[in-house]
């Protein structure tokens, strides 16, 4: 009877090597741009640190960073107060039903980002159809100035970061055993204290995800701003943009892109340090 043959032994990667031609377009096409731009942020026009002392010092440059701030501040909070009722009724919900307020939030993500600025610019507009609404019911006897200022800027970062707080939030909540919340209702406590004792903690790692998300990408957030804010309203991103591409001052465009860099790595190591990550959590 002839010997049967070893089976063949399946080849598992091991170490960086598969990783290899992905680790080289990162640093080739990301790493290295950044490293040069935030090098230039320290030697152009000279060699030293006068253009952070500039954009630190500067009345000017602190009002952008306020707004920026702000804004993104601002723009998380209606996130989440808007995106949990949204993600818990999706949770809770019959799946078709639920597949299609699903599909309706990506199709709101899908939607060409510009095109949806230009409707809100016309929404917002003092002859738009909300002043017109608020109007016709009495709310308001003058138009209100809903663009050109801080606020349209608000209404139309929370419009397009929406999706981006309720799709973590609804993977977080329905990981959430439903027995839980039963189990708290049968010791005695009502629905106010379900809600922040029970779900609440439960959903936490989804609404610090989404969170940190939303807020790190409005820091960063260019076409809503600015058509929306203005001049008179400039965020930091727009400032970048305009030091590189008007005044082609690269070392204050470096300075200012440092400074957003480390506002959001820091950020992102405030959440791992409190959340930890998803294996950890999990």
């Amino acid at each position: 009877m002839p010997a049967l043959a070893p089976p063949k032994r399946r080849f598992v990667p091991t170490g960086f090597k598969p990783t290899l031609p992905a680790l080289i377009l990162v640093l080739v096409f990301f790493v290295l741009p950044v490293a040069i731009l935030l090098t230039r942020s320290v030697t152009e026009p000279v060699l030293g640190l006068q253009n952070y002392a500039t954009l630190l010092g500067s009345a000017t440059y602190l009002k952008i960073f306020v707004n920026t701030f702000t804004v993104s501040a601002l723009v998380t909070l209606f996130s989440v107060m808007i995106g949990f009722p949204v993600a818990w009724a999706l949770a809770i919900m019959p799946r078709p039903s639920a597949n299609i307020v699903f599909a309706i939030v990506l199709l709101s993500m899908w939607t060409n980002l510009l095109a949806r600025t230009y409707a809100w610019m016309v929404l917002l507009q003092r002859t738009g159809v909300v002043n017109k609404t608020l109007m016709g019911l009495g709310l308001i006897d003058q138009p209100l100035m809903l663009v050109n200022n801080l606020v349209g800027v608000t209404i139309g970062m929370v419009y397009i970061m929406l999706p981006f707080t309720i799709i973590p939030l609804y993977g977080a909540i329905r990981r959430i055993d439903p027995m839980i919340l039963q189990a708290a209702a049968l010791c005695g406590a009502n629905r106010r204290q379900a809600f922040t004792g029970v779900l609440l903690p439960l959903a936490m790692p989804g609404i610090a995800s989404g969170a940190l998300m939303v807020f790190v990408m409005s820091l960063g957030y260019f076409v809503t701003p600015a058509l929306l804010g203005g001049t008179a309203n400039m965020m930091l991103a727009e400032l970048i943009a305009q030091f590189v591409q008007s005044l082609v001052n690269w070392g204050m465009g470096g300075a200012a892109a440092l400074v957003l860099l480390v506002v959001t790595l820091s950020l992102y190591a405030l959440q791992l340090r409190l959340f930890g990550t998803a294996g950890e959590r999990s």
